[in-house]
């Protein structure tokens, strides 16, 4: 046994393993089985840290995911220091180090509490009106200031050394939760042959039963039953259990995020274990039984460290053997808290009173007449005295009419309130289902859902616990009926002595206390009834409006105690009803996640990952310098000894003008497009006609934004009636595949497509220049390479070397070319054959620098550098390509738009260099004047300059106003060394007729 309010038997901890941990500094004992806050609680520590606006004292309120009080740091290490996490959900494990937060020097001597003495200036919107004046202090005096102050928690300084795992799944039927409603729920729908996970945030699966000590289900107690259920399920191949996982996340299409802590419960955890998994869960059917929180009470000093839940007192003492105190007075609207102070009291603990506030809480008050504990009906707690933890409580009497006469003044040291139940409808609220306001009882309940979900149990407004788990029942088997799966016969439980949950409050309870004393709605944020009403009073009648100028609900525990106290103090002072007044969504995360799981394997040199090509190695060999194109490692140029980049390049572009170049094109965008309607998602995916392009044949392929603006291009080519391979732009096939499914699968429902990404399948090896044909003819035995055969935008399947290859006629240089498609894994091999021919003809390999130039004389864009997503085809030089028959498409309607129509858009044109001498720099300003005045329009801009070794002389491309108009004009590139002279031609600077590239 631990510390001194350890029971002497029961609860779910195992006694026989002491637990050595610190907080503050201070050595404690705890049990193995112990929460940080169970086992500090057996230890008699209530005071846990220091509310984040007064730096008042606070102390353990809760036993779950809602403690809003004890919120502190544990450290293993330096760099292992993780923040505001809750004490109740802490597991303990030998040697954990705990500190609290918010607090100078010490916890018990907080310097920050001088806030509390001011607290009549920091009111809810004080920044907002004290900071205003004078304008010039706000950046130099005020914000450094309150950013300073802000804050909850010190974040870990050093790079986190741990490492955190991701998973897809996928299911018939999730359930959120393993309380009594998910157990039953799991059970009926893994049954009838669904698969099934179940995920809880807790170390155990069981929820409320594993603290129930009175009620029996089916004859059994609650451990009982929960350990048959679990067992059942744990042996079931269908069946997936995650208890420490919580789902904090409800997206579309019933995708559902959860985290899984898998290491952190551990003293010594292996290094080969992640420390958190990531669950991305796809679910046909989805069951929410997330169970409910207890609402606290508003009354006057309800903040005092020892004043907690009735429920988690019951919690502490019956799950882990700790009691909250000594003596306890209990205030409640709801006969779950008589129940707490049963069971506290044959824990041990003396229960001064029960002041409860209703008039007549019937038979459950006269149980507690027979056991002793004095029952004093219509009656609230009006006020507490304590400075770091309750000893004392005032109780007034309230009147018919709400009036209030003071009442007992009572000793204790523990304060167990309860005000009802809360159903946990976050979940529901973050899938966009609806809520229902249930009047009668004061609480939201789902409605109608917007996704595959049922709720079930505590969360659905269902509390005595038959119902709940025969709720439980009947929802899963619903669930696997819905996803497909034949129902399991119906199940029913039989529970004997159970507590109803019956009562509710909601609000501030009546005080005589004048209007200076502060009860607490919002206990992390120190907002009180008074700041909810100032809020009201000064114009803000919406809750969002309310919660933001008072920060209710805005704390880490997202509203979970204070939602619906805020509520009911506002709807009592507008005189509305609660639904008139809204409520707020909740956010993700749930509860907060941390970094590291978020971002799983994304980081350090995998958090863009290095993508490089089959030929990546054979071109590391051979001298290549690499540039980053997106995610790829692309060659850039191949110096020789001696030579610079632009030496290397200029003789690159020589050669393969000359002779031939092989270029590694293997990291363009590959998209295959398969189906009896791809020739029709083609059409209207792209500005293109492709219904009457035969098979064999490629086009160039532009497509378009819905504002009509350029996206991407590509060459694309119809390799049969159902079959599209298209290429993409090398950073652009990821955006390029999101669109189009996007299209796919919400607007085009109707098309019978399959897009599959295929870039990496294939390596491409682009073959360029006059003698390409001459490099490639030794290794192609059933493609016929002639001109009439295989003409340039052609595209053939045969073998290359023995090899499956898909052989394009295509060039981006303006030369004979050709691009040799060949699976992945051969693609090394091919390159080293083709190189081994091409060296005989005085052959080069080239970069994306070379690329760039040959393109640019033939006046070929490149998306993403000559357009900056605000040229339409036709302003890119590309209008030709548009299917003027074409009923559709997407980005039509925006061609059409006034403003695109315009006569002074910008064109794209080339530049020639009147100096003939001098290299544009990309991005430079172009004017009508050499020395235009400041504040001139510019004309435009400079999009692609580099220095031709064929034409010796430099270019340049540009976007241009009415470009197309001003050929033959000169203009003007300011520089700071003086401006330069440029003329605006055609952006063809090379062979217009074509004649090479159709050699």
């Amino acid at each position: 046994m631990t510390g001194a309010f350890r029971t002497l038997e029961g609860g779910r901890i195992d006694r026989s393993k002491p637990l050595a941990f610190t907080f503050d500094g201070k050595s404690f004992t705890g049990c193995q089985g112990d929460t940080l806050a169970s086992a500090l609680i057996a230890n008699g520590v209530h005071l846990t840290g220091r509310s984040f606006k007064y730096h008042r004292p606070r102390g353990i309120m809760t036993a779950g995911a809602e403690e809003p009080n004890a919120i502190v740091t544990v450290s293993r290490d330096t760099a292992r220091t993780t923040p505001n996490l809750r004490a109740t959900q802490i597991e303990l494990y030998d040697g954990l180090k705990s500190e609290s937060q918010n607090r100078w020097p010490s916890l018990e001597r907080d310097a920050g509490s001088v806030n509390d003495l001011l607290s009549p200036v920091f009111v809810s919107g004080f920044y907002y009106k004290t900071f205003m004046w004078p304008a010039s202090f706000w950046k130099s005096v005020y914000e450094p200031n309150i950013r300073a102050a802000a804050g909850f928690g010190k974040a870990p300084t050093e790079p986190d050394p741990d490492w955190y795992q991701n998973r897809y799944a996928h299911c018939d039927v999730l359930v959120i939760g393993a309380g009594p409603a998910g157990l039953a729920a799991a059970l009926s729908a893994a049954e009838a042959g669904a698969r099934v996970i179940v995920c809880d945030e807790q170390a155990e699966f069981g929820g409320s039963l594993l603290h129930e000590a009175t009620a029996t289900i089916d004859g059994k107690t609650p451990i009982e039953w929960m350990t048959s259920m679990v067992m059942t399920l744990a042996l079931k191949d269908n069946v997936t259990l995650l208890p420490r996982t919580q789902a904090f996340g409800y997206f579309a299409d019933n995708f559902v995020a959860l985290c899984e802590r898998v290491t952190d419960h551990l003293s010594a955890p292996h290094p080969d274990l992640p420390r958190e998994r990531m669950w991305q869960v796809r679910a046909r059917q989805v069951v929410v039984a997330a169970g409910a929180i207890e609402r606290p009470l508003v009354f006057p000093e309800n903040d005092r460290p020892g004043v907690m839940l009735a429920d988690a007192g019951r919690v502490y003492a019956n799950r882990y053997g700790a009691r909250p105190g000594e003596r306890a007075v209990v205030a409640t609207a709801c006969d779950s808290a008589y129940r707490a102070a049963f069971d506290l009291q044959d824990a041990g603990m003396e229960i001064a009173v029960i002041a409860d506030l209703r008039a007549e809480p019937g038979a459950i008050a006269d149980e507690a007449d027979a056991r002793g504990i004095e029952v004093q009906r219509h009656t609230g707690i009006v006020g507490t005295k304590g400075r770091l933890r309750v000893h004392t409580v005032e109780l007034g009497r309230i009147g018919a009419n709400g009036e209030v006469w003071s009442g007992d003044v009572v000793s204790c040291d523990t304060v167990l309130m309860s005000a009802g139940w809360t159903p946990s409808v976050h979940m529901v609220s973050q899938s966009r289902g609806k809520l229902r306001f249930d009047a009668d009882r004061q609480i939201y309940v789902p409605g109608q859902p917007s996704e595959r979900q049922v709720s079930a149990g505590a969360c659905n407004g269902t509390f005595d616990l038959v119902s709940v788990i025969d709720e439980g029942y009947a929802a899963g088997a619903n669930a696997a009926t819905a996803a497909g799966v034949k129902a399991a016969p119906a199940k029913n439980a039989t529970v004997e002595t159970d507590t109803p949950l019956d009562g509710q409050f909601a609000g501030a309870v009546p005080h005589n206390r004048g209007a200076a004393v502060r009860a607490f709605v919002d206990f992390q944020h120190d907002v009180t009834s008074k700041d909810v009403k100032l809020a009201i009073r000064e114009g803000f009648k919406s809750i969002e409006h309310v919660k933001r100028y008072t920060t209710t609900g805005m704390a880490t525990d997202q509203g979970k105690t204070s939602n619906m106290n805020a509520l009911a103090i506002a709807s009592s002072i507008l005189d509305r009803p609660v639904p008139e007044i809204g409520l707020t969504t909740f956010r993700m995360p749930y509860t907060p996640v941390t970094f590291g799981a978020l971002a799983g394997t994304a980081r350090g040199d995998l958090l863009d990952p290095v993508r490089r090509t089959p030929m990546h190695v054979w071109e590391e060999q051979h001298g290549a310098v690499f540039e980053d194109v997106g995610q790829w490692k692309r060659a850039w140029y191949y110096p020789k000894a001696g030579e610079d980049m632009h030496a290397a390049v200029n003789r690159e572009c020589l050669t393969v003008r000359n002779s031939v170049g092989l270029f590694d094109a293997s990291t363009l965008g590959k998209i295959e497009v398969v189906g009896p309607d791809a020739a029709e998602f083609m059409n209207r995916m792209y500005i293109n006609a492709w219904t009457k392009l035969a098979p064999g044949r490629c086009r160039y392929g532009i497509m378009c934004r819905d504002d009509g603006f350029v996206y991407d291009d590509g060459v694309i080519a119809r390799l049969a009636e159902d079959r599209f391979h298209v290429t993409t732009t090398t950073g652009g096939a990821p955006r390029v595949l999101a669109f189009m499914e996007d299209y796919l699968q919400t607007e085009w429902t109707d098309l019978d497509v399959w897009l599959t990404s295929t870039t990496e399948q294939w390596a491409v090896i682009a073959v360029q220049g006059p003698k390409a044909r001459e490099v490639i003819a030794p290794f192609v035995d059933d493609i016929d390479l002639s001109g009439d055969a295989l003409p340039h935008m052609a595209v053939r399947e045969g073998h290359i070397c023995g090899v499956p290859t898909r052989l394009f006629r295509v060039s981006f240089t303006g030369e004979l070319g050709y691009e040799i498609n060949v699976p992945a894994d051969y693609g090394l091999p091919v390159w080293n054959a083709v190189w081994a021919e091409a060296e005989k003809h005085d052959a080069c390999v080239y970069g994306t620098e070379t690329m760039h130039v040959l393109r640019a004389e033939k006046g070929y864009i490149i998306v993403g550098q000559d357009t900056d997503g605000t040229l339409t085809p036709d302003e890119a030089g590309v209008g030709w390509a548009i299917g003027k028959k074409k009923p559709d498409f997407v980005g039509k309607r925006g061609l059409y738009r006034p403003d695109l129509v315009l006569p002074d858009r910008k064109q794209i044109v080339g530049l020639a260099i009147n100096d003939n001498q001098t290299l544009l720099e990309e991005g430079a300003q172009i004017t009508e004047e050499a020395q235009p005045a400041t504040g001139t329009h510019a004309l435009g801009h400079v999009t692609s300059a580099y220095w031709s070794a064929t034409l010796d002389r430099p270019i340049a491309l540009a976007m241009v106003e009415r470009g197309r108009d001003r050929v033959g004009e000169t203009l003007y590139v300011p520089m700071p060394s003086g401006a330069i002279e440029v003329t605006v031609t055609d952006p063809v600077f090379f062979d217009k007729e074509g004649a090479r590239i159709n050699g």
